[in-house]
């Protein structure tokens, strides 16, 4: 995975490309099922692509809303929904849970180590009626059998643009990862009831199959279970990157970051993004960093960071 500054249809045209993500309102439109433009506008100009790419021929192709490629043991899947055709947020998840769930059990990479879920206005709705909460009660009813052996990694983040747009797709691998958790943060499926009926449904991060690159999920600053930091973006960001190395050091690999280990910030305002930035470049010099406007599931936290740590 890497970020580059090239035309989409050059990159599409390239051996071996699995997807390619643009970012924001301004990217071009594709036919090919490759190419997905998504809902969160870059903070930081020029907006780079998002290549996937893998050793070998790709095949790709639709079915219905989803879309889909596959090469080289790899399987990349994404669907795109509109909640109001399908009744609201936790019926647009259950569903598209469901075709992914379908999908992927009829491919030989059945094994997911990776999910991204953007959703407009995440933070909408109060208690039990938050669009979050009512996300992750769909998506576990969408879920049945899809991870038996495991949640994988995954992000969740609201998005700016047009509210009832529901944005999944996800990385499978013809072989398991590892599950990788964060001994300072309670594993999201275990979180207590005042974070909703249904709990997140991820792992912190998934060592993949080669064991030499780490899938890391969005990382906030939580301890334990609760959210730490209220409104102390500097504070948040430390913690943050506190929770990162944790996750590093679980999955045994060195301390840090560098360049060939690129990150996205989800900023919750736009205001805040020179200091993330600042922190970031500060804290990780030379690590590719997309910044992106993006709100976390959680209405206190101004900032999460995913990403991928090379071995």
């Amino acid at each position: 995975m890497s970020y580059r500054n090239a035309a989409s249809p050059d990159v599409l045209n390239e051996p071996g490309t699995l997807a390619v993500f643009g970012f924001g309102a301004g990217v071009p439109a594709h036919d090919d099922p490759r190419w997905m433009a998504i809902a969160l506008e870059c903070l930081d100009a020029p907006a780079p692509l998002e290549v996937w790419q893998v050793e070998g021929q790709v095949t790709h192709g639709s079915e219905g809303d989803l879309r889909w490629s596959a090469g080289d043991g790899w399987l990349f899947a994404a669907i795109e929904l509109d909640e109001r055709a399908h009744g609201g947020p936790r019926d647009t998840a259950e569903l598209a849970y469901r075709q992914l769930r379908e999908f992927v059990d009829r491919r030989p990479e059945r094994h997911v180590q990776r999910i991204w879920n953007y959703l407009g206005a995440i933070n909408q709705g109060e208690g039990d009626g938050e669009r979050y909460k009512l996300f992750c009660d769909g998506r576990a009813a969408g879920m049945g059998h899809f991870f038996n052996e495991g949640f994988p990694a995954a992000t969740a983040i609201g998005h700016h643009t047009d509210a009832h747009t529901l944005q999944i797709y996800l990385l499978a691998c013809d072989r398991p990862g590892v599950r990788v958790e964060n001994p300072r943060q309670v594993s999201a499926w275990r979180y207590p009831r005042q974070y909703g009926r249904t709990p997140p449904s991820f792992a912190r991060a998934m060592s993949l199959p080669s064991q030499d690159v780490l899938a890391i999920s969005g990382t906030a600053a939580v301890v334990g279970h609760s959210s730490a930091h209220e409104d102390d973006l500097d504070a948040q960001l430390d913690e943050t990157l506190a929770n990162l190395e944790a996750l590093l050091a679980s999955a045994g690999m060195p301390a840090g970051f560098d360049t060939r280990s690129p990150l996205k910030a989800y900023v919750r305002h736009a205001i805040d993004a020179p200091r993330v930035l600042d922190f970031l470049q500060t804290h990780l010099p030379g690590v590719p960093v997309l910044m992106l406007h993006g709100d976390v599931c959680r209405s206190e936290l101004l900032v999460e960071i995913d990403g991928w740590r090379y071995a």
